[in-house]
């Protein structure tokens, strides 16, 4: 009997306690806040330098590729380096094929042209938005002597709402890097 009295009293409190009133969850977003940056010359040794962010670690190939690591943000800043030898013509046409490969999962591609005459930088900003691998690409040339091309590629799945305030942040790192790019001879 004390054992029936005790079932019908939890079965009583769980009818009881379960209600259908919903309650919405506050609105929220994720907010990632990234220092300010800061810039110092890089210490490359290679036919060209520029202004590198301080969180980034720089890991130096023998053909002076580089590869900008960002550790705090998953993502990495890939530099390519090639010497003009009368084939400007083909580095361009991979250059921009190779931006325009994200055009299948990328929901737009901006195109900026850069131009500094006085110190014989000229080159083209891809800003890549969507779910791509990569979310810029860029290439500069004195297209007589040099071409560098850098492409943005983060650790994760594309998730562009995800990566954005990073993506974002390092946008602004490649646009310094152009800005800056000097040629050595």
């Amino acid at each position: 009997m004390k054992y029936k009295f005790l079932v019908y009293l939890a079965a009583t409190i769980f009818a009881v306690s379960c209600k259908d009133d919903v309650q919405p969850k506050p609105k929220a977003m994720l907010r990632l806040d990234y220092p300010i940056a800061d810039y110092t010359e890089s210490n490359i040794d290679c036919p060209y330098t520029f202004d590198q962010n301080m969180l980034s670690n720089v890991k130096e190939n023998k053909d002076c590729s580089l590869v900008l690591d960002y550790p705090m943000m998953k993502g990495s800043i890939y530099l390519t380096y090639k010497p003009v030898h009368g084939n400007l013509d083909t580095l361009l046409i991979d250059a921009q094929k190779l931006s325009y490969e994200h055009v299948r999962k990328a929901d737009n591609i901006i195109d900026q042209p850069f131009v500094n005459p006085d110190d014989g930088v000229y080159g083209m900003f891809y800003e890549v938005s969507g779910n791509a691998a990569s979310q810029s690409q860029f290439y500069v040339t004195d297209s007589t002597e040099h071409f560098v091309t850098g492409s943005l590629y983060f650790y994760a799945k594309p998730n562009y709402d995800s990566i954005l305030p990073a993506a974002m942040y390092l946008q602004n790192d490649i646009r310094r890097i152009m800005e800056t790019l000097r040629w050595r001879d």
